[in-house]
């Protein structure tokens, strides 16, 4: 059939939209392949990359807003193996983040076959790259493809004080992730001992995140969504802590070449003004940096185990310390009076047998027991209480002085906002009748007569003793003692700091234990505890050590001054010997120190002496 001129123009119509539509394709990809290379690079890309970045850690402030724990700067080389130029200069290379090539090949070479690594995915190449270390990589770092830094933040410590309370932070566990709930992921850090464990979760922070476009290189070309979905990290809360890092360092400057512990509270409070175990370390050797753990390993193998924090760990017998708390108790439950009076000649005799004390003249009353420390009257005040219901029925007794003991948070952790508290021991009926099983009632007051004075089963710690320290002073009451006063992000701290307790003794029976207290600084068993122009209530206690070959430990708890006192005190010194040797006159040191912000002219050689001598421990002594 023969086509006709409208038919010939209609063909002639598509043909031409025809060749202008290819024209307008052909263009297109021209401009897409050829001209346009960010499209190219775009088109190109096959994964969206997740990159983390990492928040600044919290800081930890003193009761004076004093920096304790300050965040440095610290950098993380990663690599991603597709991108390395393997003809690059690796001499140059190493010598810049002095390293050996060993090192680099090691660090750069992977089990690709682990699912932990890919070619494709960046890894960690070098860990905790110094400030200086980073700032010469730096200015060649265009030399070496594939390799890029991660910004970190490690600790530092203005103050060469505080290791046990602070603690430190260390690399992620796997326990650490799992337990984390997704919070974590390897190479992260964790709060490892200490304050930055026990506020762990306020102080890490959140984690921010970017996400890039990258093509099957692995190579960055591009941001996804323009940062859409990007999320900054969150900084961690800053915490306000009780301490007084001045006076803490203080304390430790004493307490040099000395085994044992200082703690200082705020008895109004129930605020910790300072805790110390000894022996220490400089905070600032366990950074985060490539040499911790050959620091972290010798202090290990240290045989007076410095990582053991003795302020509430170590549980100690109380010694002298503990007659208030029986006086106390004694005079509440009407086994004695102000005014009673028992026989002490150098010992309480029984059953021909003379437990010892120490010559002194003829005690009539509490506040001359508490003066002169004497053995013998509490040997008899712990029998009647634990006798009030009878000879044949001291369990009874016992337990009755236990429950009495208990509210003053002796024997039971007392709930301080710091991990790995202990207990303490305090014995009841139910230990002795298995100490004794052959029958019931086959122990007495007299068996056990050893801990109306501090001693036998009866062990406590030094922030116990130091809280009965605030007890006394505050006449019967106490707050939990606490670290944390304030968290930056508004947290209130836990209810548990605000819960006045009391322990339900009545206020009259204070007054005796407080003036044989005041009396024993003034004319009795601690006269290096005076600080002229404060009045100081303290006890010692000198405590037998059953170790062979160790002197005894020196114990002393103090509070000052006797009216409205500001802080509370307990020392314990192992192996020092008599209580009012060393531990009174380093806590009225302390104490002094505190108050008055500096030391008597009068008592300068006293703190010189205290800081210079070494005492020998038994451990010492095997080395």
């Amino acid at each position: 059939m023969k086509k006709g001129p409208n038919d010939r123009t209609r063909l002639l119509s598509i043909q031409i939209v025809m060749v202008i539509g290819a024209l307008i394709l052909v263009g297109k990809a021209f401009s897409l392949q050829l001209i346009n290379n960010a499209f190219r690079s775009r088109a190109q890309a096959i994964a969206i990359d997740k990159t983390t970045t990492y928040p600044s850690r919290g800081v930890l402030l003193d009761r004076n807003g004093k920096l304790m724990i300050s965040n440095n700067p610290m950098y993380d080389l990663m690599v991603s193996y597709r991108l390395v130029d393997h003809n690059m200069d690796t001499t140059k290379f190493c010598e810049l983040l002095d390293i050996n090539k060993e090192t680099f090949v090691k660090n750069l070479n992977k089990n690709w076959k682990d699912v932990r690594y890919s070619k494709s995915v960046p890894f960690v190449f070098l860990k905790k790259l110094s400030v200086p270390t980073f700032a010469k990589l730096s200015e060649h770092l265009h030399e070496f493809p594939g390799f890029f830094p991660v910004l970190r933040n490690i600790r530092g410590y203005p103050v060469k004080a505080g290791a046990h309370l602070l603690g430190y932070i260390s690399e992620v566990s796997p326990r650490d992730i799992e337990k984390g709930n997704g919070v974590y992921t390897p190479g992260d850090y964790i709060g490892a001992i200490g304050l930055e464990k026990q506020y762990e979760k306020y102080l890490r922070g959140k984690k921010g995140y970017k996400y890039q476009l990258k093509d099957n290189l692995g190579r960055i070309v591009g941001s996804f969504k323009d940062g859409a979905q990007d999320m900054d990290p969150v900084s961690g809360s800053d915490l306000k802590t009780a301490i007084d890092i001045d006076l803490q360092a203080y304390a430790e400057w004493l307490m040099a070449g000395k085994v044992g512990s200082v703690v200082a509270i705020e008895p109004k409070t129930g605020e910790i003004l300072t805790m110390v175990s000894t022996p220490t370390y400089d905070p600032n050797l366990l950074i985060i940096t490539r040499e911790r753990g050959k620091i972290l390993a010798n202090l290990l193998k240290d045989p007076q185990l410095p990582f053991f924090n003795r302020a509430i760990m170590a549980k100690y017998p109380p010694g002298s310390v503990f007659k208030t708390i029986v006086a106390l108790i004694g005079l509440n439950e009407g086994a004695i009076r102000r005014n009673t009076g028992f026989k002490c000649n150098h010992g309480y005799n029984y059953a021909g047998h003379t437990y010892g004390c120490h010559g002194h003249s003829p005690v009539h009353t509490v506040d001359h027991a508490v003066q002169i420390s004497c053995n013998s009257y509490f040997f008899q005040t712990i029998r009647k209480v634990i006798d009030q219901y009878g000879f044949y029925s001291p369990d009874k007794g016992l337990d009755r002085f236990v429950t009495d003991i208990t509210k003053f948070g002796l024997g039971q952790k007392l709930g301080i906002d710091f991990p790995n508290e202990n207990s303490g021991n305090i014995p009841t009926s139910a230990y002795y009748n298995k100490v004794y099983p052959k029958k019931k009632g086959s122990w007495k007051s007299p068996t056990v007569m050893s801990i109306g004075i501090g001693q036998g089963e009866i062990q406590l710690t030094t922030m116990q003793i130091a809280n009965l320290a605030a007890i006394i002073a505050n006449r019967g009451y106490f707050y939990t003692p606490h670290l944390v006063t304030e968290i930056s992000d508004g947290t209130p701290i836990d209810s548990i700091y605000r819960v006045k307790h009391s322990v339900d003794v009545a206020p009259q029976y204070f007054e005796p234990v407080i003036h044989g207290m005041q009396m024993a600084v003034e004319a009795g068993t601690a006269p290096l505890a005076r600080i002229p122009g404060i009045t100081v209530c303290g006890k010692t206690g000198t405590v037998q050590n059953t170790t062979k070959n160790g002197k005894d430990h020196s114990v002393f708890f103090a509070f000052v001054p006797k009216d409205d006192p500001k802080i509370a005190i307990a020392v314990y010194v192992e192996n020092a010997g008599w209580g009012g040797s060393f531990a009174a006159p380093i806590a009225s040191l302390v104490a002094e120190k505190y108050i008055r912000g500096e030391i008597h002219e009068s008592r300068k050689a006293l703190e010189t002496r205290m800081h210079e001598t070494v005492i020998k421990t038994v451990e010492d002594k095997k080395r």
